[in-house]
């Protein structure tokens, strides 16, 4: 299954399965702190924002038109000084979880933004989720510290754990 999956840049026919998988996580998770599920109307905003086709991109895991997962970055900050610096994250299919697929689609985010004047990489992993540290760890992310309970769902207080990387590190 994994072999027959190709990895390309998402396009708005997308949105309907993006809105799909990360609505899951929404749902029954703690690792987005969206709290209500979203249409595809209302994903849209954040569709336009990770997707501009440089600094800022989606990547995702096509299995012959059926979305797998994604890997997108998006701006740290709103201040200019910030642009050399992106947020990364990552989601797959409940699903296609464990087949490998969130190494391919961040080999494929990473090589993309290393075309781009973008200096470092961060990502904000609400814990505890072993799966998303280790991936990230794996990529040669470094853990910088985590916030304290500074998200609020499902009745019970989450930490974020943030790290970063250089892009230049080889992965």
């Amino acid at each position: 299954m994994v072999e027959a999956v190709i990895l390309r840049p998402a396009t708005l026919r997308d949105l309907p399965a993006l809105t799909t998988i990360h609505n899951y996580y929404v749902a029954n998770t703690h690792f987005t702190f969206d709290t209500k599920p979203f249409t595809t109307e209302e994903r849209r905003p954040w569709f336009d924002s990770h997707n501009d086709g440089n600094r800022h991109r989606i990547i995702v895991a096509d299995a012959q038109g059926i979305l797998l997962g994604s890997a997108s970055s998006a701006r740290h900050r709103a201040k200019d000084a910030y642009d050399t610096t992106v947020e990364v994250s990552i989601e797959c299919h409940r699903d296609a979880i464990g087949l490998g697929l969130g190494t391919r689609l961040y080999q494929a985010l990473f090589a993309e933004l290393a075309k781009q004047d973008i200096h470092r990489v961060v990502a904000g992993v609400a814990q505890p989720n072993e799966a998303s540290t280790a991936l990230h760890r794996k990529f040669g992310f470094r853990e910088i510290g985590t916030f304290s309970q500074v998200g609020r769902k499902f009745e019970k207080y989450w930490d974020v754990t943030w790290f970063e990387r250089e892009l230049t590190t080889p992965s």
